[in-house]
């Protein structure tokens, strides 16, 4: 297995295995030098050969008193641990903050939820769709006078929940440094999503940067900042908000004269968006693409996943990675002097355990 020297490297992480944010937490903690072992339950298996990748599995009856006695070791030993259960279900396993923190003062606890650890909602049921809801960041997206659409689980589950759990975990490490202490980082869901929609909330009474569906600048409304079908049914982005930017889409596609003026009045934006709209159906997107991409036009062509690897850009940064015929993404963000690394899962996580309890 290739060894880190990632800026993380030799932090002691447990996780506990979950679906969703919890495992993309524990991905990037791994990918940037921290060594992960992961608590499974009987039986179970790797799910994602991605997202799972880097952990050192060991399967614990959380029910037992061995396995209850295992994990205590574990944590002795660890500089954090993740779970992402219902509130109260680690505390009736004898495995909650204060009996974990108890034995190791310096543990940072982190607690990945949707709903957080407390309040109406804190015990019921939940997926990213529902959190991101209640936060305002669902009904910004869609088209107006049809249902909200549902951006992947990209804005809850990872934009306000692995992000924002990771980033409290450093900054948990961080203080550590100064006070010796560990402590608690309740990671949910609509906390973070909410901290995401900040910006639109600060600027929520202008009614270009509008959230309503279709009206404003960045949500569908304005000509200049969304996609285009083209002639091959494929589409193309655009993004060319600043004039001078503006300008140059114009200049470039060779665009009606009319339309240079004007940009920012939203009573424009209708037509303009069909006469634009008529124009890219002429061409096919690559043919836009080669036209535009590389410029100040803020234009790029829509891709599916399994083509984002193979276009040029994406290629040249080694954005994406091969390990064994599986490929993956690389690790985020990037670091010159020491770099994050794609692992395999190496050893049993039990003789890491032990590894640990020994000091090394």
């Amino acid at each position: 297995m290739p060894q880190s020297n990632g800026p993380l490297t030799g932090l002691r992480v447990v996780e506990f295995v979950g679906i969703g944010p919890g495992p993309h937490v524990a991905m990037l903690l791994a990918d940037l030098g921290a060594e992960v072992v992961r608590i499974e339950r009987p039986g179970g298996r790797m799910a994602n050969p991605v997202v799972d990748r880097a952990r050192h599995r060991v399967e614990v009856d959380l029910k037992s008193e061995e396995g209850r006695q295992f994990i205590h070791d574990a944590t002795a030993h660890a500089d954090v641990l993740v779970e992402g259960y219902r509130p109260g279900v680690m505390e009736r396993l004898g495995l909650g903050p204060d009996a974990m923190l108890a034995h190791n003062p310096r543990l940072v606890y982190a607690r990945m939820t949707g709903w957080g650890q407390d309040g109406p909602l804190a015990q019921a049921a939940g997926h990213d769709i529902n959190y991101i809801a209640i936060t305002g960041a669902l009904a910004a997206v869609g088209r107006p006078g049809e249902p909200a659409q549902p951006p992947q689980n990209l804005v809850g589950d990872f934009g306000g929940g692995s992000m924002y759990c990771a980033f409290g975990i450093l900054a948990a490490l961080y203080e550590r440094e100064r006070s010796g202490k560990g402590q608690v980082v309740d990671a949910a869901i609509v906390d973070g999503a909410t901290s995401l929609m900040s910006f639109f909330f600060g600027v929520r009474h202008q009614p270009h940067l509008s959230t309503d569906r279709g009206k404003g600048m960045l949500s569908g409304g304005a000509h200049f900042y969304r996609c285009y079908e083209c002639a091959d049914g494929r589409e193309i982005s655009v993004g060319a908000i600043e004039p001078q930017f503006y300008a140059e889409l114009l200049e470039r596609i060779d665009a009606p004269a009319e339309l240079r003026e004007g940009q920012m009045n939203p009573a424009n934006w209708a037509d303009y968006t069909a006469r634009l709209a008529a124009l890219f159906k002429t061409k096919p997107a690559a043919e836009w693409a080669s036209l535009l991409e590389g410029t100040d036009a803020c234009a790029a062509e829509v891709l599916a996943l399994e083509e984002a690897r193979e276009h040029p850009h994406m290629k040249a940064r080694n954005a994406y990675v091969e390990r064994d015929g599986v490929w993956h993404t690389a690790p985020a963000p990037r670091f010159d002097r020491t770099p994050g690394t794609i692992r395999e899962s190496a050893q049993d996580g039990a003789e890491v355990v032990e590894r640990w309890k020994a000091g090394g």
